[in-house]
């Protein structure tokens, strides 16, 4: 699908309903004043109710009253984005459904005419659907026949539609007198409407696939994520901050290798196989593995015992891909075709997410998706196991079981709040262990728009919670009085909380995708105290969760950040995983592969676990990470770049258990038998200032009276008097020597700086690390970059960052070597067998396998004198001396009247001089001419001066030692 229309519609779409849904609450004579929310009293006239000028019908009296409520809990901007939301979810819907033809009973469109444009079909006939719609048709004729309130006929005519689908999808089409149908846009009829640019701008053939209404929801929210991303997220945003549709054949993979695998497991010889394309066929396996799948393999399936959870399911993508190979089981056990959509719907599907119109969307693509199947499928009083999850923050929960009245001989009492541990008055009126253990479910949803799905409610209860939704079910439709409203308030709250104590035979989701730094606290509290082990992202702590809800022979696929499969925060995790689960296959996509998604730069990779455990057995991988989103897939589709040959457990032989699938035996070997890094040097983090813009300068910033160099240690800094030090910081692609720009407080030895963290964390040792190793030399390096590692000598009087973290050796012959290895091609590939992320965090480098080579010391201290001098060479440098140029005007000088040998003893010789020079030259150094100082991303290095020439700008910087064939040797 072509998602350059959505694109650019949606995003725009949203500015303007929310603008349109914020005039009509005006309209009601709600407003915002700066923060406070401002509210004119109505007077009526009659049956006219007037506020601040304009008139209504006073029977909207009660639905304006349930307006100011909701404006005064959510406030008046969340209500009018969840509003604004809402309508755009209908109207969506509605589009997709008039161009389907006969989705809608009475076959005309209603946002479009098919002949006419700025039209509407449904006008032209309003009469003949009056009764269909359940509207009286004397006063749809009499609104026709005025001539001049076509507006108001039209506006009539939508709200009756709406009402007509609440039937069938009362989760998207909210009951009659629901109060978002007073937020209803004005002017609908105008050529300027709102409705135009989801009729206009969107081409009719993109309306054929249910996939577009994930692609308008991903796009119409993508403002709002850029608001949001990159801070400590807001409760109300997380959905936002974390929504990203899934591509299509991802999904595709996913669900074919776990729903799918299942099935071949039984019946190897099925015709479903040749429906898969991204069904991947296992490796060969031992004969041990083949006879402990078999044992665990059922001999039979019932379609309708299979059960499959998206427990972050946005807007249903997997869920609708999932119905696909479902219905193909059911047609070859032989079900009759038109029971199976309700079949598949109400037994066998199960999305839960933390969005209440992500999850109005999920259920709507799966009602779409049936009809496609079942013309009568409206009408069949579908069961949607689609739920967004909802909180019980302010639920009395006494006063509804009294209400509820299942215990007959229930007598009235109260109770403050259900969170209360205030003994119950209602003990000797209700079955108070009944009472006691639904309460104890219900606490667990207190904070449930932070926590969403990972809430655990235990296995244990899923019998009693199906009992409980049953009985609700009824009551909510056969109860009493009181009986009836209070079903309907429990049931959304019992039915949430028996999916997620339920087992499931497959869990497929894209899970959210959050770092810690953008956690709130309860949501990072929780994380700590739940998921210790995967804590560090909210897709780590899902991947974990999957598997609280799989079955022992069941199947957790999910599409992830790579981050956990390498970095030393996901170690435990992934040790756990690798011990206790079987990888059954993964499709390492690397960057690009939701290239829809604007500015989307993470790492992802698709997977497929069993939930038991198969010692032996060997995964199949396929690595994808070259490439576009196009030639991952087809390289998918091609079976190309597949590794089958490795057993699960051999990642433990290199040192954190990084899933290094395409390394080869003898560089496992290698970790294996050689020494660490770690062993013979000390990697260390340093400091994080936790607020740059006041501790951190560029060195031309301050006076240079203040700035402290070459201090030999922390009582040496603090005898100077000094304000500022050299501070490693990161910085770009450069290799041996440079990137020294910034400063860094720390006066009084860093007391500013120190009671600052003391006052955020309590501790300022929490991010002012490694303080003893301030002020020596060492070797740093970038700890986050988009290109590859570069590692420099960082000399005496240095304090180092958690942005540039270091390395230091009791000796420098120690030092230069580790140097050299580290700048070294082996080092490159080595690094790149722990980690494929963007992150070379100290716990990656202390892992590298190394043997000392003492020869290099030389060389490693000529290219860093060389690399310093490139360094000096600019205004940038607080080393600077001379411009390169006047330098280069005095060699040609040199040249001309002096012999070979009195220029190279020159003492302002230039660079590319010293490279020709035997003295800097060597047939074990591989000089490349190119420069290092790279873009602010980290890539690799561009030329500063573009276009010219050797001979107009023959100052070159140091590249590449090439140690690769004297380093080779020592782990053969």
């Amino acid at each position: 699908m072509n998602t350059n229309n959505i694109k650019k519609y949606a995003p725009q779409a949203r500015r303007e309903f929310m603008e349109a849904v914020g005039k009509r609450l005006n309209q009601f004579g709600i407003y915002s004043k700066g923060n406070a929310l401002n509210v004119s009293e109505p007077t009526f006239s009659g049956a006219v109710m007037q506020i601040d000028g304009n008139s209504f019908d006073a029977a909207l009296l009660t639905g304006r009253k349930r307006l100011v409520v909701r404006a005064e809990q959510l406030g008046f901007t969340a209500l009018v984005e969840q509003m604004a939301y809402t309508w755009f979810n209908r109207l969506c819907a509605l589009r997709f459904m008039e161009l389907k033809g006969d989705y809608l009973e009475h076959g005309l469109r209603v946002l479009s005419h098919p002949d006419k444009a700025n039209s509407f079909e449904i006008l032209d006939h309003a009469q003949d659907v009056a009764e269909a719609l359940g509207l009286d048709r004397n006063h749809i004729i009499e609104l026709k026949l005025a001539g001049n309130k076509d507006e108001e006929l039209y506006r009539t005519l939508l709200l009756g539609q709406c009402h007509q689908l609440h039937q069938a999808m009362p989760f998207l089409f909210e009951a009659l007198d629901d109060e978002t149908e007073l937020l209803l846009p004005d002017n609908l009829t105008r050529t300027d409407s709102i409705l135009r640019g989801l009729v206009d701008d969107i081409p009719e053939e993109d309306w054929q696939q249910v996939e577009i209404i994930g692609w308008l929801y991903q796009f119409y929210i993508s403002e709002k994520k850029d608001q949001v991303i990159g801070k400590v997220v807001k409760s109300e945003d997380i959905p936002a901050a974390t929504q990203l549709f899934t591509p299509n054949w991802i999904v595709k993979y996913l669900v074919q290798n776990s729903v799918g695998r299942q099935w071949l497991m039984t019946y190897p010889d099925s015709a479903l196989k040749a429906k898969m394309d991204y069904y991947i066929t296992p490796a060969e396996q031992e004969a041990a593995v083949t006879g402990a799948l078999a044992a665990i393999t059922p001999t039979s399936i019932e379609p309708e015992t299979i059960k499959i959870l998206d427990p972050a399911c946005g807007s249903g993508h997997i869920l609708v891909e999932a119905y696909d190979i479902l219905k193909a089981m059911y047609e070859e056990r032989g079900y009759r075709s038109r029971d199976i959509p309700k079949l598949i719907l109400e037994n066998n599907l199960y999305g839960l997410d933390i969005d209440d119109r992500a999850a109005q969307l999920a259920g709507f693509a799966l009602m779409m998706k049936a009809r496609e199947d079942d013309r009568r499928i409206f009408t069949r009083d579908i069961k949607l196991n689609v739920l967004a999850i909802q909180s019980t923050q302010n639920l009395d929960l006494p006063d509804l079981w009294r209400k509820l009245a299942l215990n007959q001989e229930a007598k009235r009492g109260s109770m403050a709040s259900i969170f209360d541990d205030v003994q119950s008055n209602l003990a000797d009126t209700v079955d108070d262990i009944e009472f006691k253990q639904l309460r104890a479910i219900l606490v667990l949803f207190e904070q449930a728009k932070t926590l969403g799905s990972l809430i655990q409610v235990p296995h244990d209860q899923a019998e009693y919670l199906l009992k409980l939704t049953n009985r609700l079910r009824e009551l909510s439709e056969h109860g009493d009085i009181m009986q009836k409203p209070t079903a309907m308030t429990l049931l959304p709250l019992v039915a949430q909380a028996h999916i997620l104590a339920m087992k499931f035979d497959a869990v497929v989701a894209n899970p959210p995708y959050m770092g810690g730094k953008g956690m709130n606290g309860a949501l990072k509290d929780f994380a700590k105290k739940h998921f210790p082990d995967s804590k560090a992202d909210l897709f780590a702590m899902f991947i974990e969760r999957g598997f609280g809800w799989c079955k022992a022979s069941g199947f957790n696929a999910q599409v992830t950040m790579q981050s956990w499969m390498f970095l030393s925060s996901y170690e435990a995790m992934r040790e756990k995983l690798l011990s206790q689960k079987t990888l059954n296959t993964m499709a390492h996509l690397g960057a690009r592969a939701f290239s829809e998604i604007s500015g989307e730069v993470v790492q992802t990779t698709a997977f497929v676990f069993h939930g038991n455990y198969f010692s032996g057995y060997k995964p199949a991988f396929f690595r994808l990470v070259d490439g576009n989103e196009e030639q991952k897939q087809t390289a998918l589709l091609s079976g190309q770049n597949r590794f089958d040959k490795t057993v699960q457990e051999d990642f433990k032989k290199i040192s954190g258990s990084p899933v290094a699938y395409w390394v080869s035996d003898k560089v496992r070997n290698i970790f294996t038998t050689s020494s660490k890094l770690e062993d013979l040097a000390k990697p260390r983090q340093g400091m994080a200032s936790s607020d740059d813009k006041r501790f951190v300068r560029i060195w031309h910033e301050v006076p240079f009276s203040k700035i402290g160099l070459n201090a030999k240690n922390a009582v040496d800094a603090n005898n100077s008097n000094k304000k500022w030090f050299p501070y490693d910081k990161g910085g770009n692609y450069r290799k041996w020597y440079g990137n020294n720009e910034f400063l860094v407080n720390w006066e009084n030895n860093g007391k500013d700086l120190l009671d600052y963290a003391a006052s955020l964390y309590g501790s300022p040792t929490r991010t002012i690390k490694s303080i003893s190793m301030y002020f020596k030399e060492g070797i740093t390096w970038t700890a986050i970059t988009s290109g590859k590692l570069s590692v420099r000598f960082s000399p005496q009087g240095h304090i180092f960052s958690n942005a540039g973290m270091k390395l230091f050796n009791e000796s420098s012959s120690d030092l230069f070597f580790n140097l050299a290895f580290l700048n070294s091609k082996v080092s490159e590939y080595l690094v790149g067998c722990l980690s494929q992320t963007l992150n070379f965090d100290q716990g990656i480098i202390a892992k590298l396998p190394i043997i000392k080579v003492n020869q290099f010391y030389n060389f490693s201290s000529q290219l860093i004198d060389i690399a310093k001098t490139d360094w000096d060479n600019y205004e940038t440098s607080w080393d600077f001396t001379e411009n390169p140029l006047i330098r280069q005007q005095q060699n040609v000088v040199g040249w001309v009247s002096d012999s070979v040998t009195q220029h190279t003893e020159a003492p302002n010789v230039g660079l590319r001089d010293k490279a020709a020079n035997p003295t800097y030259a060597s047939n074990s150094l591989d000089i490349v001419p190119t420069l290092q100082r790279g873009n602010a991303a980290g890539d690799a290095p561009a030329s500063r001066n573009a276009g010219a020439s050797p001979d107009e700008f023959p100052r070159q910087s140091v590249g590449t030692i090439n140690v690769s064939n004297n380093l080779e040797h020592c782990f053969k």
